[in-house]
């Protein structure tokens, strides 16, 4: 399993993600600051997993025709900051500078267009089926390391059904918030714990 020390963010890279870089995606408006994390679930063709299309989807590759689907969504440009795979693994698709387009139309807290200031995160899955466990300690471990990078998103994580609401679904009802916090908390604890004995270490 992944430790909470393999993320780390270095001038908006993720470093412990694969870099898969998405041509979808602008400048957010300037003096804009990273405020919100969004939480998503992604799947292609839909609740099937494997098989690279996500990542392909993202980069603008996808073969349109290799699945009826597809041709449902074809010519669509999208993208998210990050997503994490069934296996746990994680991509970066774009910098976390720059306005990834995951969130379309949306508000958070009266305030609209999210894509603007929060980061997108997707997970591999779907509506109507479980996340796997390694993709929820995976997913803790990324936001604690975003939080401490980004201070204003402590208090700010929400579900692409939270900011779009009779729009979108998702990260769906199979998505667990409270197994989430209770390990994002923990990732947190550890790394509190971490820098007090650093500081304790140097003022000693």
């Amino acid at each position: 399993m992944q430790q909470a020390a393999s993320f780390q963010v270095i001038q908006g890279q993720l470093k412990g993600a694969r870099q898969v870089p998405s041509p979808n995606f602008n400048q957010r408006p300037q003096q804009t600051e990273i405020q919100l994390v969004v939480i998503h679930n992604i799947s292609l063709p839909p609740s099937q997993f494997g098989g690279g299309y996500i990542e392909q989807f993202f980069q603008n590759r996808l073969d349109w025709s290799a699945h009826p689907y597809f041709q449902t969504i074809e010519g669509m440009q999208v993208s998210a900051h990050l997503l994490i795979l069934r296996s746990g693994e994680v991509l970066q698709c774009v910098n976390f500078n720059d306005r990834a387009w995951h969130a379309g139309r949306s508000s958070y807290l009266a305030k609209p267009e999210c894509n603007d200031y929060s980061i997108g995160i997707e997970l591999e899955g779907s509506d109507d089926l479980p996340f796997e466990a390694i993709q929820y300690q995976v997913l803790a471990e990324v936001v604690s390391a975003l939080q401490q990078a980004y201070p204003k998103i402590q208090r700010h994580l929400a579900g692409h059904s939270d900011i779009a609401p009779g729009r979108k679904t998702d990260p769906g009802p199979y998505f667990d918030w409270s197994r989430f916090r209770s390990l994002l908390r923990d990732c947190n604890s550890r790394i509190e714990a971490a820098s007090s004995s650093i500081h304790n270490e140097t003022c000693a």
